[in-house]
């Protein structure tokens, strides 16, 4: 399910928030990136090294992608598989 979350005066619309079982993945547009946030990043595997970002935290972890860079497309989709998964799994009974 995609749909928009924390709404603020600087943010009208909110941030992008992609969910299954639980929050997969925020997006957020930034000047020079556009981050992307695993609400449960750190403790996916991810063997392909996407996460470039938020890496000293415990929970979360990000991938920042700039301009003209090209994200491994068959990587990504395995990291959301991965992501729904472990939600899947904390939400069962």
């Amino acid at each position: 399910m995609e749909e928009c979350k924390w709404t603020k005066p600087t943010n009208p619309w909110g941030m992008p928030v992609w969910s299954h079982a639980g929050i997969v993945s925020t997006g957020e547009a930034y000047k020079q990136v556009v981050k992307l946030t695993f609400a449960r990043g750190a403790s996916l595997e991810d063997p392909k090294g996407l996460f470039n970002s938020s890496l000293e935290g415990n929970t979360r972890r990000a991938i920042d992608i700039r301009e003209g860079e090209v994200l491994d497309a068959e990587a990504f989709k395995a990291l959301i598989q991965t992501a729904v998964a472990a939600n899947l799994r904390s939400s069962a009974p």
